[in-house]
């Protein structure tokens, strides 16, 4: 099989600005401040779990409540902003655990002007992945937000911030730093010091389907392992930049309504065959 070939063909019909609606990726493309950009980048990254309707429907709602500015409604938290992020409810992500968010990112940019910088605090280049600086980034969060209120963290904050070290494929993470680093007709990659290399695949259910279709992994589960294993196949291929085909990827998913099942539909679609 020339995957290459078929990556690349994947990459030119669906790697097009366009078709990135319904994806969380497009609110970001409502701003035109980096500020903005990268806050609201990694709010919409945090929703993106449940169902695609849903998920744009809770990030209509947050956006909505945080103003004109997200990076000022941010920079600026203060306890009487809460009042704005009552009774929001994504699944299972409440707008107190919002609220705990937006006000260790404020202290975060503030720190360091940017989450770029604040992220490049833990960045080491020699590290194979990126990893590592996205664990100690979330520490570093988890561990401000703690001091902040007496040792306490919401519940649902760790599942914002989860980390590779408890095991996590940190899909929703990942997602936000393939959005910040890489840069072309989807990508608006903002952050300028991150070395694409280093990425690795979000992967998901529906992403882990579509790459086991393909003979990318031979395990049975999705788990970081997994994304792992993924992502350094792609590294074969495309070495500078190995989750290059993950948005044409998830496309299919979304777009295609894919279930790796061969239906009369599917003719037409370039891993057809490898459908069972």
């Amino acid at each position: 099989m020339d995957l290459k070939g078929l990556l690349e063909r994947l990459y030119a019909r669906y790697n097009h600005h366009e078709l990135i609606p319904p994806d969380p990726l497009q609110f970001v493309y409502q701003y035109t401040d980096p500020a903005d950009q990268e806050v609201v980048a990694f709010l919409v990254s945090g929703l993106a779990y449940g169902r695609v309707e849903q998920i744009a429907q809770s990030c209509t709602n947050i956006l909505e409540r945080m103003g004109t500015s997200p990076a000022d409604f941010v920079r600026s938290f203060r306890p009487s902003y809460r009042r704005h992020l009552k009774g929001f409810k994504h699944r299972f992500t409440t707008g107190e655990d919002i609220a705990d968010l937006l006000e260790v990112l404020g202290w975060a940019i503030r720190e360091a002007g940017s989450l770029e910088g604040f992220f490049l605090a833990g960045y080491d280049p020699a590290d194979s992945t990126v990893l590592p600086a996205l664990d100690r980034f979330c520490a570093s969060l988890l561990e401000a937000s703690a001091s902040r209120h007496g040792g306490r963290i919401s519940p649902g904050l760790p599942y914002l911030l989860v980390r590779s070290s408890a095991g996590s494929t940190c899909k929703r993470l990942n997602l936000f730093l393939r959005w910040m680093v890489r840069r072309d007709d989807v990508d608006p990659g903002i952050w300028i010091t991150v070395d694409r290399s280093k990425l690795v695949v979000p992967m998901d259910v529906h992403m882990g389907r579509l790459c086991r279709i393909l003979g990318l992994y031979d395990r049975k589960t999705v788990s970081l392992s997994t994304a792992l294993q993924v992502t350094a196949r792609f590294a074969e291929i495309s070495p500078d930049d190995p989750v290059r085909y993950d948005f044409a990827l998830s496309r299919i998913g979304i777009l295609e309504d894919c279930t790796g099942k061969q239906r009369p539909q599917c003719r037409g679609c370039e891993i057809e065959p490898f459908c069972f």
